[in-house]
């Protein structure tokens, strides 16, 4: 069984140090018993840090392409597979695979597929470990057992929501079809495919287990989940779910607390990539220092940075989006407007996700932002058919970037249309994408023509797909088919 998905009897793997690589090795040394290595909660502690830091690594699994650096890596392709991003030219031609619907369909080490299932199954594997022991931690009062624990209950949930969303369809009307393999425990045992039913309930056996241990507990950092995290992730999961009350209610909860941005600092170049941003809820702090350079978010994102998007890997919104931003609308400045274009900056490219300062590689990763809870709150509100308050909650964050802005014409089914249309604005670029063609079951609609998808940009080949195309899911890496016992090729995404 391949050790990297799910873990060993012993555990110096955790046993972080400041060295990236160093946690990224997946070969245990020297026999140290797991209770050993992790039978201080100073170490249990490193072991948490460990796990936050991989999220945005570069090289996880050894396989150093640079478009492997972690969950910002996922977020770009599943919003390049949606309708609102479009590539500028070939470039070096990183993700243009998934922009055009083949990356996906590749099993083999090395390529997105693999990549995806060992960095969230490593999550999964890294916070089974810590919650095997963490009961036991010397020197460790209750308070700090329980933050651990649903921090780590946390993270499980939140890698298994990804896991079950890339491998199988959204889960509206997909309950009984295969999932992904469940392991809650360290093990040397393959699993078969859950059902897609059976790893939503785990997602939320573990959010419900977590809030009461994470509820009034302090966290130290953004990078450190907390309430107001686990709260979002349900929030999330009901939506997909279409749990609309759910939905509705945990975002509201989520967002507590947190204050919408400025206009000054909504564009401001630190907006999007500073754990200090008022609006973000959870994300990855990354100095200078622990920076992934060209194998990193803001390197196919910002011209600014001298990465592959200076290089013709612009990322851009479409024209039919952009037209549809209010010309009173802060947001229509996040990108290059139409006709002022350059080589390098062309029309319509994103100016939304920049590195704080120009020419330094030090910059923060968004996962989670109260805006998206509004949107979720929103939605969710209005197809229960409470029309005025999801009014209220789509203006709290519509109004804020444009001041002329009004829901009150809007009613039924076209206020769910213009809160989804707002949703995709406001999100633009934030990992959505894919998701939200899925559980929207409307299928893959990119527009074209002139400042769209296709020529004279880099031509994604796909525009169309149905509500439930194959192409959406990611292929099980062939090394799990020939490794895990539990499984056979008729268990391979078709």
């Amino acid at each position: 069984m391949k050790k990297i998905l799910i873990g060993f009897s012993t555990i110096a793997v955790l046993s972080i140090t400041a060295c990236k690589k160093d946690y990224l090795e997946t070969e245990p040394s020297g026999a140290v018993p797991m209770a050993t290595v992790l039978g201080q909660i100073n170490t249990i502690y490193s072991a948490m840090q460990g796990i936050e830091q991989a999220q945005f690594a570069f090289g996880a699994n050894g396989v150093t392409r640079h478009d492997n650096y972690g969950q910002k890596a996922w977020d770009l392709s599943m919003d390049l597979m949606g309708n609102d991003m479009v590539v500028h030219s070939q470039g070096y031609g990183w993700f243009n695979s998934s922009y055009n619907y083949t990356e996906f369909q590749t099993a083999v080490d090395g390529r997105q597929s693999a990549n995806a299932w060992y960095f969230y199954y490593d999550i999964i594997k890294q916070a089974n470990a810590v919650l095997a022991v963490v009961d036991n931690a010397s020197g460790a009062t209750q308070a700090q057992k329980e933050t651990v624990k649903g921090q780590a209950l946390g993270l499980r949930a939140y890698a298994y929501y990804y896991l079950v969303n890339l491998f199988q369809q959204s889960y509206k009307g997909n309950e009984t079809k295969p999932g992904i393999p469940l392991y809650t425990a360290l093990t040397t045992d393959g699993k078969p495919r859950g059902t897609v039913q059976e790893v939503y309930d785990q997602i939320l056996a573990d959010l419900t287990a977590a809030e009461p241990l994470l509820n009034g507990k302090p966290r130290v950092s953004k990078t450190n989940v907390d309430v107001s995290v686990i709260r979002g992730l349900r929030a999330r999961v009901a939506l997909m779910m279409e749990d609309w009350a759910t939905a509705a209610n945990y975002a509201n909860l989520a967002r507590q607390g947190y204050t919408i941005m400025t206009n000054p600092q909504l564009v401001s170049t630190s907006a999007y990539s500073s754990l200090g941003a008022s609006e973000l809820m959870w994300g990855s702090l990354i100095p200078a220092e622990l920076a992934t350079i060209y194998a990193s978010f803001y390197s196919h994102m910002d011209i600014r940075t001298g990465g592959y998007a200076a290089l013709g890997g612009q990322k851009k919104i479409t024209k039919e989006l952009f037209d549809k931003i209010s010309a009173t609308d802060i947001r229509k400045t996040m990108y290059r407007t139409p006709g002022t274009g350059t080589t390098t900056n062309p029309d319509y490219n994103q100016l939304k996700h920049q590195v704080p300062t120009a020419g330094s590689w030090a910059a923060d990763y968004s996962y989670m932002r109260i805006s998206e809870m509004f949107m979720i709150q929103a939605e969710a509100l209005a197809r229960q058919g409470q029309d005025g308050p999801a009014r209220t909650a789509l203006e709290a964050v519509v109004v804020a970037r444009d001041p002329s802005y009004s829901a009150a014409a809007f009613s039924g089914a076209a206020l769910v249309n213009e809160i989804v249309l707002q949703r995709r604005i406001e999100l633009w670029g934030e990992g959505f994408g894919l998701f939200d063609v899925k559980r929207l079951g409307q299928g893959l609609n990119r527009p074209s023509g002139a400042g769209n998808h296709g020529a004279p940009n880099f031509n994604p080949s796909v525009y169309t797909t149905s509500a439930n195309d194959p192409r959406f899911l990611m292929r099980i890496p062939q090394a799990e088919l020939n490794n895990n016992s539990s499984l056979t090729p008729a268990d391979q995404n078709p």
